[in-house]
């Protein structure tokens, strides 16, 4: 990769000294609560979507409440991580943090279900946007040799909001107002506002006096959100080869071509070419697909495991699903103390994977008969294994390029592990749908029971697909990991150097 100094970048910002350890503290707060609204937004409406439903006299589009909302965020990813390469990190984390809570105000005062909806589209934008930024600034603060232990810490605070998010929506709808959940953003947002204006006043800037490829960017967000509607709507709300989701295949992959036109015709493209013939990062960001994709798609699929075939109680169920995801936690942070540690950091992936593998490998092969025990110390093993994941895709990509090219990068990485999710989801969803024969019907719960009831009661088979698809899937994510090049990781004031010359 180039490694030539750009005459448009500030030589401070290239000599730019390290940050003090308070001024690095009061960032990563100022962050991290930042963070820990938009994860919240994922699960805190959850529980209040039947009193939304009932509220608004509509209850046909209630699931549209959380998809606009994850559809959204997953689009802006990208678009907020080349922004804020070109704008600043300061300014674009500022936006989104506004658009949040615009977007939020507009929740709490909907009249209707479809201003609602719009309204979570928005809030979604902005909440979409402070993931990438907030793992670029990281970027910016240390060196690659440092940064997992801080990007673990963003994972701790996933974790928190994954478990407070369900419990705190809860306790406000049933207490107060459903209207709370959304409310309760704009002091924590606007606190959140006021503690990252100040503490990154003080981060170095890379951004660059480029401008915005706007006819790429519309081509990469279109050709995602119709790729995410066919596999958000494909086996549930339409059949795989129905018009509908024929049509929104076919229209992303026309979109896709046009976007891969763009990129090599463009003078300055959306995703730069420098970073799309890095192929390390290409290799990454699949190992991210997959990786976080399975995560994702399991802390959605097992609460129906759990009761379905195992028949465990609500709160066994909410016991094992808090093991999964602290697990996956503890996975992460030691990852990112390993690799501060280890020379041969690409190890840590590689175990991780194996972890992750030989867990669903295990509930394959015996997918019932399984106590609450048997089901924690397996979700323990594969939780420390896939929880590695996070930190180390994030520091080897952006130890791949240089410090301009962070947030897009990122936002690429990002968006990748986003789409992952989307797209496992709907397979995991197509297996058991599809072999109750429901497709055409929304994954729920009671369509569940009723189409076990059909075939007879049996979702041990089902599941058994469902694990295996999954250690498929991590198996792919495995040997993206091992085709990487295991690059020494930068420390202080080390910059990147290129890639050896191919030939």
């Amino acid at each position: 990769m180039d490694d030539r100094p750009h005459p448009s970048e500030p030589a401070a910002a290239a000599a730019a000294a390290p940050l003090d350890h308070a001024t690095i503290r009061a960032i990563m707060v100022g962050i991290l609560l930042a963070m820990f609204l938009s994860a919240l937004e994922q699960t805190i409406v959850a529980p209040a979507l039947p009193t939304i439903g009932r509220a608004l006299a509509d209850v046909e589009n209630l699931s549209w409440v959380v998809t606009a909302y994850l559809l959204a965020a997953t689009a802006a990813t990208p678009l907020f991580g080349k922004l804020a390469d070109i704008h600043g990190r300061r300014r674009m984390m500022l936006v989104a943090i506004v658009i949040f809570l615009i977007g939020s105000l507009a929740c709490a005062l909907a009249p209707s279900m479809p201003a609602l909806i719009a309204a979570r589209a928005l809030q979604g934008i902005g909440g979409g946007g402070i993931l990438p930024l907030a793992h670029t600034i990281i970027g910016d603060m240390v060196s690659p040799r440092e940064r997992g232990r801080y990007q673990s810490y963003t994972s701790v605070m996933f974790m928190i909001a994954s478990i407070a998010g369900p419990v705190l929506g809860g306790v406000l709808t049933d207490y107060v107002h459903w209207t709370t959940i959304f409310w309760i953003n704009l002091p924590l947002g606007l606190l959140a506002l006021w503690m990252t204006d100040r503490a990154l006043r003080r981060l170095p800037r890379h951004d660059r006096p480029h401008r915005l490829d706007i006819a790429g960017a519309t081509l990469m967000v279109a050709a995602a959100l119709a790729l995410m509607l066919a596999m958000a709507w494909g086996g549930t709300r339409y059949g795989w080869t129905s018009e509908p989701i024929l049509a929104l295949l076919g229209g992303s992959l026309a979109l896709w071509l046009l976007f891969a036109l763009r990129v090599a015709t463009a003078p300055e493209p959306f995703l730069p070419l420098a970073i799309l013939r890095e192929p390390l990062v290409g290799a990454i960001a699949a190992a991210g697909f997959f990786s976080v994709g399975v995560i994702t798609a399991l802390s959605i699929v097992l609460p129906l495991y759990f009761e379905l075939v195992l028949g465990f109680t609500p709160s066994g169920s909410g016991t094992a699903l808090i093991v999964f995801l602290a697990a996956a936690t503890a996975g992460s942070f030691a990852a990112g103390r390993l690799m501060v540690r280890t020379a041969r950091y690409k190890r840590v992936p590689v175990v991780g994977l194996v972890l992750g593998m030989a867990m669903l490998i295990v509930l394959a092969a015996r997918p019932s008969g399984l106590s609450l025990l048997d089901v924690c110390v397996l979700l323990t093993v594969g939780g420390v294994g896939l929880g590695v994941m996070y930190p180390v895709t994030t520091v080897i990509v952006q130890n791949a390029v240089r410090a301009h090219q962070l947030g897009t990068a990122t936002g690429a990485l990002n968006f990748a592990r986003g789409l992952g999710g989307a797209i496992i989801v709907a397979a995991f969803a197509a297996i058991l749908l599809g072999g109750l024969d429901l497709a055409g019907q929304g994954l729920t719960l009671e369509r569940l029971h009723r189409g076990a009831t059909q075939a007879g009661g049996d979702f041990a088979h089902l599941f058994r697909y469902v694990f295996a698809a999954g250690a498929v899937f991590l198996a792919a994510g495995l040997l993206a990991v091992l085709a990487t090049e295991e690059r020494p990781l930068r420390g202080p004031q080390q910059k990147v150097s290129a890639p050896p010359a191919a030939g």
